[in-house]
């Protein structure tokens, strides 16, 4: 196994989970985040800040909100560039820009340090069994010395290219989750409103073209009053899609379907689910067509 010291920086409902992986199979991490108590919670040592973090550490992985705080987080006064040092691989597991992670590498490998982009998929449930989906950019060295250190988080990796291809996936991929759990809560609430029942209807729609993620993972629970706490909020939904449009944008593709979710996460902001996960969005459709809820109490 690597000796790599390992560091972390942002151990919230993500970070905290690959931590506390690490942790349970014998790797040792420092760790950091705003909330001065999350370290200890997921067992973690707990250093002062994103500079300690990065001192004592040779591989430092990153898990925060969007670009703007990994940038801060980077770039920033006591931040990861100040403190590193050659062969050192920092890792973000963020969901963040591609172009702006390209422009972190570049900045980081004027230092001999290697930037890797690792989007993650698979939400709160995954991260809790180290069952994650990695899609991975960067330098393959780099890459394949972070081996030992994605086996107890991950159960597939798949390396996408080099930087910004991990990230660029991870937009993508998102995207059409977002799409998915938009399109299907409307389709839900338009089903309890004509009378079907939801399981049926459910049973139909997993046999049939209309299948997807939400159909088969989120409203067989939802339909009974389960909205699986804890996972992407609302405003988090909403910022991936609005990146997802800015690298439609950069990448000159027509994207002609990312009103459809923006319009339907911003709804659920608008009325107060923001902050709650984003499966709460039917309740928002709901809210607007009549007062719906697809279960009863």
């Amino acid at each position: 196994m690597s000796m790599d010291r390992i560091g972390f920086i942002g151990l919230g409902n993500m970070g905290g989970r690959m931590t506390r992986r690490l942790v349970g199979a014998g790797i040792p991490v420092t760790g950091y985040d705003a909330d001065s108590g999350a370290a200890a919670r997921c067992g973690a040592g707990a250093a002062a800040s994103a500079a300690e973090v990065v001192r004592g550490s040779d591989i430092v992985l990153m898990s925060l909100p969007d670009s703007r705080v990994v940038e801060a987080v980077v770039e920033g006064e006591g931040g990861v560039l100040s403190a590193c040092r050659a062969g050192q691989v920092v890792v973000d597991l963020s969901t963040a820009s591609a172009s702006s992670t390209r422009r972190l590498s570049a900045l980081l490998a004027e230092r001999g340090v290697a930037y890797v982009d690792a989007g993650i998929s698979g939400g709160a449930a995954a991260a809790e069994k180290g069952s994650l989906t990695l899609m991975v950019g960067g330098d393959a060295a780099a890459v394949a010395r972070l081996a030992p250190v994605f086996a107890p988080i991950a159960a597939k990796v798949v390396v996408m290219g080099g930087s910004g291809a991990g990230h660029t996936t991870k937009l993508l991929n998102n995207f059409l989750n977002a799409v998915s759990l938009a399109a299907t809560a409307e389709v839900m609430v338009a089903g309890k409103k004509a009378g079907l029942d939801l399981h049926r209807l459910l049973e139909v729609l997993n046999a049939s073209s209309g299948v997807n993620f939400a159909t088969l993972n989120r409203f067989p629970r939802i339909v009974d009053g389960d909205y699986l706490e804890g996972g992407l909020t609302g405003k988090l939904m909403t910022k991936d899609v609005v990146l997802y449009a800015d690298l439609l944008h950069e990448l000159g593709v027509a994207s002609l379907n990312a009103s459809g979710p923006l319009a339907s996460f911003g709804l659920a902001t608008a009325l107060g689910y923001g902050d709650v996960i984003s499966n709460r969005v039917v309740d928002a459709i709901g809210d607007v067509s009549g007062g719906i809820r697809l279960h009863e109490g």
